[in-house]
């Protein structure tokens, strides 16, 4: 996990689970292609109902190498207090600029969890600004600006500009969620509970992954939103999807 490393594509969270929870299939299959993946957590996920900062840390390595990730990096913003302000764009400018991915997946922006919500502008302007020489310049710091933001964790009501296959890799994301046992359903837990912890949040994360490979032809799948028109090279390669479209 050295400073130096490039990243291809580079997963921006809010709290430690958010990006396995709806993302991470992808980047086990971007990691199966060759490409170097990662994840940035905004926050130590010290507010939450379960568990304990301390606990999700050690539970987020444990899903972090399950995952086989390249990085795994947090941005040690407060849990329940991310905000967008100069310190928390600078903080993220300086990570973009460490890892230099191409492309970077995050919250939808209009999520109606602040933290997560706060993020994705985060996120959006901290692509914009690295790419700026004069901004933050002093840590001496090349400037770097990813080709493409896409977007996770949106309402159901909204169509997904594409869907990645992750079929493959299902049961490896379940073991991934599943490292987060401070979190998900515990029958012995006298702890609160919350919707991630409910008896029927993994069932529900299945069904969604199941509707999503049903759009594509696929078991499984994982939609993103893209807000910037995407320059397409070859839309065959892109349109001409290896399915039975007879079935």
């Amino acid at each position: 996990m050295s400073d130096g490393l490039r990243l291809d594509a580079l997963a921006i969270g809010a709290h430690p689970d958010d990006v396995e929870f709806v993302c991470g299939g992808t980047l086990m299959k971007l990691k199966s292609l060759g490409y170097r993946v990662g994840i940035l957590d905004m926050a130590r996920g010290e507010m939450g109902t379960r568990g304990s900062a301390q606990i999700r840390t050690a539970e987020s390595a444990h899903a972090a190498s399950i995952l086989g990730l390249d990085v795994r990096d947090n941005a040690e913003l407060p849990d329940g207090r991310i905000w967008l302000n100069e310190e928390s764009r600078v903080r993220l400018v300086r990570k973009i600029r460490q890892y230099r991915p191409l492309i970077i997946f995050t919250h939808f922006w209009d999520d109606p969890h602040p933290d997560h919500a706060h993020t994705c502008q985060i996120v959006r302007e901290a692509a914009h600004v690295a790419g700026l020489a004069k901004y933050d310049w002093e840590t001496g710091q090349a400037r770097h600006r990813p080709q493409s933001i896409a977007h996770f964790m949106f309402p159901r009501t909204v169509a997904p500009s594409f869907v990645v296959d992750i079929s493959e890799f299902a049961d490896r994301k379940l073991a991934a969620a599943m490292a987060y046992r401070s979190q998900i359903f515990d029958p012995s837990s006298t702890e609160l509970e919350t919707n991630v912890s409910s008896e029927m949040f993994l069932k529900r994360l299945d069904a969604r992954h199941r509707f999503y490979g049903s759009l594509i032809g696929t078991e499984h799948g994982e939609g993103f939103i893209v807000k910037e028109t995407l320059n397409v090279n070859d839309p065959v390669k892109l349109l001409a999807r290896d399915v039975n479209i007879y079935l």
